[in-house]
């Protein structure tokens, strides 16, 4: 024999059924741009070994500590840079990340202290362009290719970023791949709400952009 329903936990059924649809329905506008923009990056995202011969490798910024030096996310950025370029994927590698003076008087420079890394590592200077204007990723891959002349590329950043980036710098007019460093973090649970959730509108803000700017 059936057991009869509450009438009262069906209508309650009925209105989280709705509830669950009109979300659904109200979350797709932004749902969508983020799987598109991180989608078509991932189909460029490869294997250090598997980089073709480009142009330039292009190293994006992650910030510094207090001393100036590059940050834990800057340095292993840094370091894919110089092993691409050890390994002849390209001959010349773009430093590109922000530079201003501070409120206090102090020099804060992304691209210097790279150069400073990536020359330890066994870069010449001759192979090195400091872009000292790429405020974000938009910035970055526009001037690679108006600035500096790129139309091939490799792009280093963290694996959470590098989708965003690919798609960005194809929008942009450079046809690159990708190379995600890791983003593991001393600190994981700045790494999640500062960095890694931040892909959620950055892509939607991408998608934006790319239609924008056609």
């Amino acid at each position: 024999m059936a057991i009869p329903v509450n009438p009262r936990l069906r209508r309650l059924r009925r209105v989280f059924d709705v509830v669950a649809i009109a979300i659904g329905v109200l979350s797709l506008p932004v749902a969508i741009p983020v799987f598109w923009v991180q989608g078509v990056g991932q189909s460029r995202v490869v294997a250090p070994e598997d980089v073709p011969e480009v142009d330039a490798v292009i190293v994006l910024g992650a910030g510094l500590r207090p001393d100036g030096t590059p940050s834990t996310y800057l340095r292993r950025r840094v370091e894919m840079g110089a092993q691409l370029y050890g390994a002849g994927r390209a001959r010349q590698v773009i430093l590109s990340g922000d530079a201003h003076t501070k409120a206090d008087g102090t020099r804060y420079d992304e691209p210097a202290s790279m150069r400073d890394h990536i020359r330890g590592l066994g870069v010449p200077d001759d192979a090195l362009v400091l872009d000292r204007e790429g405020f974000d990723t938009d910035a970055t891959c526009r001037r690679a290719r108006d600035e500096y002349g790129v139309r091939t590329a490799v792009v280093v950043t963290q694996d959470f970023h590098v989708r965003r980036t690919l798609f960005t710098c194809g929008y942009s007019g450079i046809d690159a791949v990708g190379v995600g460093v890791s983003s593991e973090s001393v600190t994981p649970v700045k790494a999640l709400f500062a960095w890694k959730l931040r892909e959620i509108p950055a892509s939607w803000k991408a998608a934006a952009e790319s239609v924008l700017h056609r």
